[in-house]
């Protein structure tokens, strides 16, 4: 007698749900998945920084802005006009050229087409919803005005701290294996740390004041990753402030801060992967599809893949019908309350 399975079918979403997705449903690509053994979890932490990746690109980034594009720890032991305004710049600068290089070449010239874009719909002109009635201003507009000046304020009091020794410091002279480690650790910890205020961000009063200035962008672009309310951006780079306590260097204040403005842009940009053209399958990897979900179905995905708080905390959404289905459940209760 041959049994037969039990496990359920899982119905997959159609052409007119997504223009493109990855492979669904969605696997667990958490570190702390054991199932695979802990050779599982290396190679999940190796993937996500090599061969190449846009993680990797950002702490060349870092490196490159320390060492050649920030004032030295003894000129900012005392605020000036003159550094800090060389600071905003320079965060300008990088945002624009990331977020508006991409929107330029996905969007504006259209060189890749729909190919890779996970909703193909146009974004939102004439509304009355964005700030200028334009959801491409709008994004532009919070992502600048908001995002770069707070970016920087974070950015200028911390190096600030670290001058004055009021922040303790970590060379990599007196400790090069932990000053490396950092690195790896900032990111996870990164994680763990959006996924609680993110949560905090969907608390109804919040929620309706702040976060859903950012959710305004059902169909993401480069330029929304960084759109958001100035609360939500004070409470989203609040993750550099594990520094005040545990020893570190400038570099990695500046990595950290810089990985989570450059990353929002990039897994923000409506596409799985920049490529060279609409006919090829090779280049970068930058978007996240599991965060997409999120901007389309608002109560799940809260977090990210590395850490699985989603998983932990029954808000995951694997890109099923089914986990669709379960979703919009949960976010008709709430609405209850």
């Amino acid at each position: 007698m041959t049994l037969e399975s039990t496990k359920p079918e899982v119905t997959l979403p159609g052409k007119s749900t997504w223009n493109y997705h990855p492979d669904l449903p969605l696997q667990d690509r958490s570190l702390f998945n054991f199932k695979g053994g802990p050779i599982a979890g290396l190679t999940l932490l190796w993937n996500s920084w090599l061969p190449i990746s846009d993680r990797l690109l950002v702490l060349g980034v870092s490196f490159l802005t320390w060492f050649y594009l920030s004032p030295s720890l003894e000129t900012a032991q005392t605020f000036a006009f003159n550094w800090i305004a060389a600071v905003y710049l320079r965060n300008l600068a990088l945002m624009a050229l990331v977020a508006g290089g991409m929107h330029l070449y996905l969007y504006t010239f259209k060189k890749q087409g729909n190919h890779f874009r996970y909703d193909a719909r146009p974004f939102q002109k004439k509304n009355s919803l964005y700030t200028f009635n334009s959801q491409f201003l709008d994004n532009v507009f919070w992502s600048i005005v908001s995002g770069v000046t707070i970016w920087t304020a974070y950015e200028v009091v911390g190096v600030w701290a670290y001058a004055n020794g009021y922040v303790p410091i970590l060379n990599f002279s007196d400790h090069p294996g932990w000053f490396v480690l950092w690195f790896g650790f900032l990111p996870i910890y990164g994680v763990f740390h959006f996924y609680w205020i993110h949560r905090l961000l969907h608390w109804g009063p919040l929620y309706n004041r702040v976060h859903s200035l950012h959710h305004r962008n059902v169909n993401v672009g480069p330029w929304s990753g960084m759109s958001m309310h100035p609360v939500e951006h004070i409470g989203y780079l609040s993750s550099v402030l594990i520094h005040v306590v545990i020893p570190s260097h400038p570099i990695h204040f500046i990595f950290q801060l810089q990985q989570k403005v450059l990353l929002a842009i990039t897994s923000h940009a409506g596409y799985e992967t920049v490529t060279a053209g609409e006919d090829s399958d090779a280049g970068l990897k930058v978007g996240d599809f599991f965060h997409q979900l999120h901007h389309r179905y608002f109560e799940c995905n809260y977090g990210e893949p590395e850490v699985p708080c989603d998983k932990w905390f029954g808000t995951f959404h694997d890109g099923t019908e089914e986990a669709t289905a379960r979703t919009r459940a949960r976010l008709k209760e709430m609405r209850k309350k």
